[in-house]
Parts: structure tokens; C-alpha cells; sequence
């Protein structure tokens, strides 16, 4: 991981040029979406942002919350909680904007806290039993046991490429 930049608005920061593989073992952020905990790889996560509320976008979906301005770059906004059907939606101290890049493109996703860092092994991430539930079962690599926590690992290729989303073209295959 790289040095921790000392900038008020950022929390955490790693490489923008990340590898854009899809990666099960290696070290993830975890974070908090209603009362579970997710893990995501953590070589998508560009920084982490305190919430602002975002520019909304006319006939955008519930779920995208807007755009921002970061640095020069406009960054779509996506509430995770929104879009996984969360059912309480609460904008706190707590709440934050992790910026990813996703297959080279910036988007910001809204979580309601990150946690830390983790390193999870390949054999340490389980599959995950298929259950109807409203998380697509595309967008979940698995489950990992740290101690007394679980952790739902996220594939945030697939939740950000997923066609309703449109932020990200399914056509970008690496």
C-alpha cells in the first residue's frame, strides 16, 4: 500500500493507476452498508472523501445521488445503499464518498463508514450461498471469516458495469 498523503479532504488515498483485474485475494477496505460489513478490493479505491452533497442530475436514477467536481474531473455519485436496496438511507459524520476507478473510469460510491484495511487470502473467501435476495449474486465474490466478523466481499467491476448503471460499458473487458 502507498504512503498515506497528509490532505484534509482525503482519509486514504492509493494509486489512481490500480491493476484492473478482478483479484479474490489480496488486501480489501471494509466498510459499513446498514447493519453488515463489505469488503472491496482495495487497489479500486482512488481515496476517501467526507460526504458532500453531490450536483443532482436531471432523470438520473434514485441511486445516483449527482455528480461532483474532483480536481477537474466530474465523478458520477453512487449510494450503494441505494442501489442494494438498504433499507434506511441516513447522511451522517460517519458517511463517506470512497472514489474508485473502476476500468478506468472515476466514480464515487457513498457508504455509511469505512473500517480499515484487511488482507484476505484466496482460501479465506468462501462462495457465497445463492439466496433470492435483492443483491445480485453477480456483484458478491464471496464470504470471508475474520475472527467474529464476516465480511461480504464486493465485485465492484460487476456493480458498476451492470447495464442500469451505465457509468461503466460491460463492452471493457480486461
Amino acid at each position: 500500500m502507498e504512503k498515506m498523503q497528509n490532505n484534509p479532504t482525503n482519509a486514504f488515498q492509493t494509486g489512481a493507476n490500480a491493476n484492473n483485474s478482478v483479484n479474490h485475494g489480496g488486501q480489501y477496505l471494509t466498510l459499513r452498508l446498514g447493519g453488515e460489513e463489505y469488503a472491496i478490493d482495495i487497489l479500486r479505491v482512488q481515496e476517501i472523501r467526507s460526504y458532500e452533497e453531490p450536483t443532482r442530475m436531471v432523470n438520473a436514477p434514485s441511486f445516483i445521488k449527482g455528480v461532483i467536481n474532483l480536481r477537474g474531473v466530474i465523478v458520477p455519485i453512487v449510494d450503494l445503499r441505494i442501489k442494494l436496496n438498504i433499507d434506511t438511507v441516513n447522511y451522517d459524520e460517519f458517511t463517506v464518498v470512497i472514489i474508485l476507478n473502476i476500468r478506468g473510469t472515476v466514480l464515487g460510491a457513498v457508504v455509511d463508514a469505512v473500517s480499515d484495511v484487511v488482507t484476505l487470502t484466496t482460501q479465506s473467501i468462501k462462495s457465497a450461498p445463492q439466496f433470492e435476495t435483492s443483491i445480485d449474486s453477480r456483484f458478491i465474490t464471496g464470504l470471508a471469516h475474520l475472527g467474529e466478523r464476516m465480511l461480504i466481499v464486493m465485485n465492484m467491476d460487476a456493480l458498476m458495469s451492470n447495464s442500469e448503471m451505465g457509468l461503466v460499458g460491460d463492452a471493457l473487458q480486461f
